[in-house]
């Protein structure tokens, strides 16, 4: 318990009650105060202890009496007239000042507000007059208390009526507003807060394009309508089951409106640019108002079919920099109309409509950026080389972090080969994805070389170093080819590789871990594995397998069960949905990171659809060339080819055994497409030219350019190969 501090031997003189109710406030003692006190009855005990000036309040064990209060002026009342301040937990009357007319009674309740059970009671604002000044904490006898007693301080009393309604509703509703972050959701929160509590119908309009930060407009500013809730017939309220966006809308205003598609031009003289320009929420009152509404509404000629008045309230939306749309508010004939201070609360709601909107588009922009950058550091579409089916996904780790460092690609190498790759850079930001964006190139200049597995990781490590310190990532890089039934997979801290096979079995491949690429000096190690046909290669990162409930292996362990799952229904089972189902297994909450899938499913290319020879360099190699190409043909039936590619491989191998000192190979393959490969160790590499009408040579290359389907030339490690390919 807090006792009271010692007095001293004399006190000033009580001043007089203050006129607004509670107790005086003690004034600055004086030079003459002490020579005219006289000593007081005592007060009756019933009287609060905090007030020692109405009472002595007995005498206690080392504490004087207290001085008598000056005789009171004629004008005072008594002690017994003065009003009894307020007990703990009573809330204080109305009071007024000395001199100032009575204040009138509150309000009672009924304005058309409608109590909303969502609202959260705002912190009351204290009265001055009936409770003390904020500070120390005040014990039961009115003197300052020690820390302990906090709890001791006097309650404020709860501010009620409409003044306090409209606080708790603005609140409540300006909240919900700047909870979302795109447009749809900001004017969702604005129309379901004004809708029925402030309003019975609501149409938004905003600008028709909307600018964005510090853009400036250009051209006539229009408005769209981009979202109506609420009606004016029948209640305010839309069904609880009814979707986002299919609350009903104004019936008797819709067929003047319509589909709300079109956009509303704004007349620069006209009264809605007038009102716009004001900023301020106005009422249908005046005739200019009322012709701004009708304006707005799309009917200026018939205004007389709207609410008019105080049932109708036009609120411009200014946002940073300028007016971005209006809102318009409406209540039906049923209800009360609204108060003048209902405007500071449609422009509140207004104001933080605005504000929302401008953070919407901001924010929107953003995130159309970072879309954008996504997608082009990621392949539009993945090739469909010869003998392989190919299908990816990418997820980004949340709404909030759009762009992230996993990427997938697919390479075409020679020899119908493909490269598969999948990495991982560290973080969820621009850099990462910028610093994945190098990587991806590199790996697409290092597959064009024709290097190994092992000797790419190498060189993309070097490169890392290159762009900085902490450059860290992930990647496996594997090599398939269809003809050989071979893949050669070589890892740099990447998750292992699942292999499903087309029995149903998957396993994970036992490939050497490595080190991260960035980490120098670690050498890579490749393994060749058999790559049967019907089996299924999945390349992914470890956003899919590892969570915040389950380690690495565990989810791989996961992942294995999920396609022995899919398999023993269909097998093989088609790619596009194996990898929706393989996506399946991440939880609710295990999007922690970015996630990246490639699928690869090996049809191979038959021993019988391909012929493979090798040509000495000489003068009759382009004879001999021919003569294999014909036979070869005429063996798979393609006799409508014949001509055509006996054409091209003569000018081809030709080229090729100028150049070559050892000999010259020449494949055919049977696919979808005839496909001839002509390589040498010349590493020069062809290009065409238009050569002039006295030069003999120089047309090999334009032949092939006019009558093949697709060609190209690609270097290799020793050489280089020119392939060409005609239509079946």
């Amino acid at each position: 318990m807090t006792t009271d501090p010692p007095r001293p031997p004399r006190r000033p003189a009580a001043p007089p009650p203050d006129p607004r109710g509670g107790p005086g406030l003690p004034e600055k003692p004086t030079e003459d105060v002490t020579e005219h006190q006289t000593e007081t009855p005592k007060a009756p005990r019933s009287a609060p202890r905090g007030h020692q000036d109405d009472q002595d309040g007995g005498a206690e064990p080392g504490h004087r009496p207290p001085p008598a209060p000056p005789a009171a002026p004629p004008s005072a009342p008594p002690p017994s007239a003065r009003p009894r301040p307020p007990e703990r937990g009573e809330p204080a009357g109305p009071v007024r000042r000395s001199g100032e007319p009575p204040l009138p009674p509150l309000p009672a309740h009924g304005s058309g507000w409608v109590p909303s059970a969502t609202f959260v009671s705002a912190p009351s604002t204290p009265l001055p007059p009936a409770t003390p000044p904020r500070g120390p904490a005040f014990d039961a006898a009115g003197h300052p208390g020690d820390d302990d007693s906090v709890g001791m301080r006097i309650p404020m009393p709860a501010q009620t009526g409409p003044e306090a309604d409209r606080l708790r509703y603005v609140g409540a509703a300006t909240r919900r507003i700047a909870r979302g972050l795109d447009l749809d959701e900001i004017l969702l929160g604005l129309c379901r807060s004004a809708v029925p509590a402030f309003a019975d119908a609501i149409l938004v309009y905003l600008r028709d394009p909307l600018p964005v930060g510090d853009e400036r407009p250009s051209g006539p500013l229009r408005l769209r309508l981009r979202r109506a809730d609420g009606g004016l017939d029948g209640p305010a309220d839309p069904p609880d089951d009814a979707p986002v966006g299919a609350a009903p809308l104004l019936p008797a205003l819709e067929t003047s409106y319509g589909s709300g598609t079109d956009s509303i031009g704004v007349l620069l003289d006209g009264p809605l640019a007038e009102v716009l320009r004001g900023v301020r929420p106005v009422f249908a009152e005046s005739p200019r108002a009322a012709d701004a509404l009708a304006e707005l509404l799309g009917r200026p000629d018939e205004p007389a079919g709207l609410p008019t008045g105080r049932r109708a309230l036009l609120a411009p939306l200014r946002g940073r920099r300028r007016v971005i749309g209006a809102a318009v508010l409406l209540r039906r004939d049923d209800r009360p109309p609204w108060e003048a201070d209902d405007l500071l609360v449609a422009a509140q709601l207004a104001t933080h409509t605005a504000l929302g909107v401008d953070k919407a588009v901001l924010y929107g922009r953003e995130a159309y950026i970072a879309d954008a950058l996504q997608r082009e550091m990621l392949p539009d579409s993945l090739p469909q080389p010869t003998g392989v089916q190919l299908a990816s996904r990418y997820l980004p780790a949340a709404e909030s972090a759009r762009v992230g460092g996993d990427w997938y690609d697919a390479i075409p190498l020679p020899g119908s080969r493909v490269a598969l790759v999948v990495g991982d850079v560290m973080g969820h930001s621009m850099t990462s994805a910028a610093i994945m964006g190098q990587l991806r190139t590199t790996v697409q200049t290092l597959a064009g070389l024709d290097l190994a597995p092992q000797e790419v990781l190498y060189h993309l490590d070097e490169q890392a170093q290159r762009l900085g310190q902490d450059r860290m990532a992930t990647c496996v890089y594997a090599v398939y080819d269809p003809i050989a039934h071979r893949l050669v997979v070589a890892n740099a801290g990447h998750p292992p590789p699942v292999l499903l096979h087309a029995d149903g079995l998957a396993e994970v491949l036992r490939v050497p871990p490595g080190a991260p690429i960035g980490v120098g000096g670690v050498p890579f190690e490749a393994v060749e594995l058999p790559a049967p046909a019907g089996a299924t290669l999945l390349l992914y990162t470890d956003g899919l397998v590892e969570s915040r409930s389950r380690d690495v292996w565990g989810g791989i362990e996961l992942l294995r069960e999920r396609l022995h799952d899919a398999a023993t229904v269909v097998s093989p089972p088609p790619l596009e949905p194996l990898c929706d189902e393989v996506l399946e297994i991440l939880g609710p909450g295990d999007r922690d990171d970015d996630i990246a899938l490639l699928a690869a499913r090996f049809d191979g290319i038959a021993p019988s659809d391909v012929a493979y020879w090798f040509l000495d360099p000489e003068a009759q190699t382009a004879g001999r060339a021919r003569r294999l190409v014909r036979q070869a043909l005429r063996r798979w039936d393609l006799d409508d080819q014949l001509e055509a590619a006996e054409l091209l491989v003569s000018e081809i191998v030709t080229n090729a055994v100028r150049y070559a000192e050892r000999p010259v190979t020449l494949r055919l393959l049977r696919t979808d497409v005839l496909r001839c490969e002509v390589g040498d160790d010349a590493p020069l590499l062809p290009r065409m030219r238009h050569a002039a009408p006295e030069e003999e040579g120089g047309r090999g290359l334009y032949l092939v350019n006019r009558l093949a389907q697709r060609w190209g030339a690609t270097r290799l490690g020793a050489g280089k190969v020119v392939w060409f390919e005609l239509p079946l």
